[in-house]
């Protein structure tokens, strides 16, 4: 049984190999058949190895690589292909073969099945790395390094005063706000930025509502339609949302059930407010995109990493020193610049001492700060008729969202 699904998985993938032969110009030295009989002889050897020691199976691999490696080094003078994929991929079915005799039948299949997917998106990988431009390719790099090289080595420890700065939280923090932003970026060059505006508004709200929100406002100056802007600025504002409550839901799930509501209903209010402009704008086509910055940079992540370092602290300092009524201060104050550090602060803290009621009204309080910051850049940068569109939006989003949050926060605060 298990030297067949040896056979079957070499098979499997020598079938992605010989399809991809008869796709592609050149033939490769190994085909369907070559690879179900690597397959079974991996099999073999291991089923042979376990009678007679487990060097025997390193002496069949050394010696099967050898045939394999000549075999390509003759296929190379007959049509001058270097790529070395089908080699790796013939040594990987022998590992495959071998491993079904070892009782990791569920690894080898999956290893098998992962291999042939891979084989088989040559096309749209290498499409992909075309795509890429090396400003996006060194962010990657800078992304992976702050979150699978620095964070690992920073101290999960409490530090300094009424012990608000823990090194790991703050940088894990920064790793989880940049891989939003990530995300949201991905969307953008996926669905691209011309498909309209409602689509750049929901990815540029993942990136950065606030940007886009200047981004339109700024387009209303050149003469661009304000009915359309304004929705953009709706649609991009509502994400912020769901997104408080994905960063909620992560850092402190306690507080999701009491928060899930309202911030619900202002993101279903903001969308439907931003559908609403957008269906009476004039049909002109003129769909707009916001042009935003690479998320990847260190840069915005480093300076996210310092704002929230002094909000947690400043959180810290005024809930000692004044109560409840310090935090919301806090609040209101550090969302004019960005919700998502106060956001975590406020999770962060309802995990220690301070009490959950507060921590939602705190993280409510923010929001509302926000979006009204949001709605003052509209209406100082693209005057009364775009200003005035998108504060009636968000009127409507905020008071939907607070008569919400009145009728539900005695179901979860007594």
């Amino acid at each position: 049984m298990n030297l067949m699904l040896a056979l079957a998985l070499g098979l499997l993938i020598g079938m992605e190999r010989g399809w991809h032969e008869e796709h592609e110009q050149g033939a490769r030295f190994a085909g369907i058949r070559t690879f179900g009989l690597i397959g079974l002889l991996g099999g073999l050897w291991a089923l042979l190895a376990s009678q007679l020691g487990d060097l025997l199976l390193a002496i069949s691999f050394a010696s099967v690589a050898a045939v394999v490696v000549i075999a390509h080094i003759e296929s190379m003078r007959i049509d001058r292909d270097q790529g070395i994929t089908t080699v790796i991929a013939a040594l990987l079915t022998f590992g495959i073969g071998a491993l079904c005799l070892r009782g990791m039948r569920i690894e080898a299949a999956a290893s098998a099945v992962v291999i042939a997917f891979l084989l088989n998106l040559k096309p749209q990988l290498h499409g992909l790395l075309r795509r890429i431009s090396p400003e996006e390719m060194r962010g990657v790099l800078k992304l992976l390094l702050i979150s699978v090289v620095l964070l690992p080595l920073l101290p999960n420890r409490n530090y300094g005063p009424w012990g608000a700065f823990n090194p790991y939280e703050i940088w894990w923090f920064v790793v989880l706000v940049a891989g939003i932003s990530f995300l949201g970026y991905i969307a953008m060059r996926l669905f691209g930025s011309g498909r309209g505006i409602l689509i750049t508004g929901l990815l540029g709200g993942l990136t950065s509502s606030t940007a886009t929100t200047l981004h339109f406002s700024h387009l209303h100056r050149q003469g661009q339609d304000p009915d359309l802007l304004a929705a953009g600025i709706l649609v991009a504002s509502s994400i912020m949302f769901p997104r408080v409550l994905f960063i909620v839901s992560i850092v402190n799930p306690a507080l999701f059930l009491p928060l899930v509501a309202p911030m619900t209903a202002m993101f279903l209010m903001s969308l439907a407010s931003g559908a609403w402009l957008y269906r009476r704008r004039p049909a002109d086509g003129s769909d707009m995109a916001p042009v935003l910055g690479n998320p990847f940079e260190l840069g915005p992540a480093l300076k996210f990493g310092v704002l929230l370092s002094f909000v947690i602290f400043a959180t810290s300092a005024l809930k000692a020193w004044l109560g409840s009524e310090g935090v919301y201060l806090a609040a209101g104050v550090s969302a004019l610049a960005d919700v998502d550090a106060i956001t975590l602060s406020l999770a962060r803290l309802a995990e220690q001492d301070l009490a959950p009621r507060v921590a939602c009204n705190g993280i409510l309080l923010a929001s509302v700060a926000n979006t009204l910051v949001k709605g003052g850049f509209a209406l100082a940068i693209g005057g009364m008729r775009l200003g005035g569109r998108v504060l009636l939006g968000f009127t409507v989003t905020l008071a939907c969202g607070g008569a919400v949050f009145l009728l539900t926060q005695g179901h979860f605060f007594s």
